[in-house]
């Protein structure tokens, strides 16, 4: 068995007491440490306790159940080794504890005994400069959430979704952070519905930009039809916006209907505002998946159209190359005894019949738009 997990659990306690916090110096710890502990926190009556980011989870949440308040610890992308000790501290259920660890998670809201499991899908835009076939729009991220009467812990996975600014904001609002681990599960509810709507504004630029591709008249030497990769690729992305976004809908509306003994009756009240914002995205996302099923048959049906086209042109040229070829196929049997063949304006009034017949023909497809 290796000793790696049993000596940081022993140069981690030592590295903290080397390095005492002053009061006001911002204790959040850098993500990319190599600890999965982002930051591990006491706080009472709204107010994060001086010297509890010294603490370790273990001692953190002795200190809330000797003094009151409640403890939030977020983690980053910690493995089965790293989170086993603290699923033992705070009891918590295998199952929940498996899907923490192990990232793609659908949506959801559990309860396991007096604990309550959330996932939520964190959405991230992906700016570029155009959008191609092969174009990255959406990048998706996960945040756990587990949460008890004097407790929350928060599981992060992916590079984007960081709940630092959060635990910031939250800090500098006493009064609701007073309302204990309902009130942070609510904001991060929050800070992520807010995300999907600003994804969802930045997904609606990508589309009339395609839109207006699309029904635009297309440029000299440019066929119709060229835009498909994009829309089709645009749809994925969207797919998968909206794989984040419908799974969430029923928690939603769980936390905001229905009393739950670990959620504040005060904060409840803030979960409405949430499931709202959370239903006008989800018919955005829904209405974005309509349009452009819509773009992508109107783009198809141009392509087939411009096919259909061509194809008329190229009909119409062979009908009118096919006089000439006939008449001079029929004069090039060689044969004694033709019409005017001896005469000598034979052969000006042979091209003078052909030249009157392709401008007949031309003319009369011109007329009916197929040249």
């Amino acid at each position: 068995m290796s000793m790696l997990p049993y000596l940081r659990a022993a140069v981690r306690p030592a590295l903290r007491r080397s390095n005492p916090v002053q009061p006001g110096y911002d204790t959040t710890r850098d993500p990319s440490a190599s600890s999965a502990v982002v930051d591990c926190a006491v706080y009472r009556d709204g107010r994060r306790a001086l010297g509890s980011a010294c603490l370790t989870p273990r001692e953190a949440i002795r200190r809330v159940r000797e003094d009151g308040g409640f403890a939030w610890i977020g983690l980053h992308e910690p493995t089965e080794e790293e989170f086993a000790g603290i699923a033992a501290v705070f009891g918590l259920h295998p199952l929940a504890v498996e899907d923490a660890v192990h990232a793609h998670q659908r949506p959801k809201l559990e309860r396991y005994d007096d604990t309550l499991f959330t996932v939520f899908k964190t959405i991230h835009y992906v700016e570029h400069a155009e959008l191609t076939a092969t174009s990255e729009v959406v990048e998706t991220g996960e945040v756990m959430c587990f949460t008890g009467p004097d407790f929350v812990i928060t599981v992060r996975h992916g590079g984007q979704g960081s709940l630092r600014g959060l635990r910031h904001r939250l800090q500098d609002d006493p009064e609701l952070l007073a309302k204990g681990p309902s009130a942070v599960l609510h904001s991060i509810a929050d800070h992520v519905v807010d995300g999907y709507i600003a994804v969802a504004a930045a997904v609606q630029d990508d589309i009339d930009e395609v839109e207006n591709a699309v029904f635009a008249a297309p440029a000299k030497g440019v066929a119709r039809g060229g835009d498909a990769g994009r829309i089709y690729q645009l749809k994925r992305e969207v797919l998968e916006f909206k794989r984040a976004v419908a799974p969430l809908l029923r928690p939603m509306e769980l936390l905001s209907e229905r009393p739950m003994r670990l959620v504040d009756p005060d904060i409840q009240k803030y979960f409405r505002d949430v499931a709202d914002h959370l239903a006008r995205v989800h018919e955005q996302v829904v209405g974005f998946d309509e349009l452009l099923n819509s773009i992508l048959q109107a783009n198809l049906a141009q392509a087939t159209v411009a096919q259909n086209e061509d194809m008329r042109k190229i009909t119409s040229w062979a009908a009118i190359i096919a006089v000439p070829t006939m008449i001079c196929g029929v004069y090039g049997m060689n044969f004694e005894h033709m019409p005017e063949l001896q005469w000598e304006y034979g052969y000006p009034m042979v091209m003078a019949s052909i030249v009157g017949i392709c401008f007949t023909i031309h003319r009369a497809l011109r007329r009916h738009g197929w040249l």
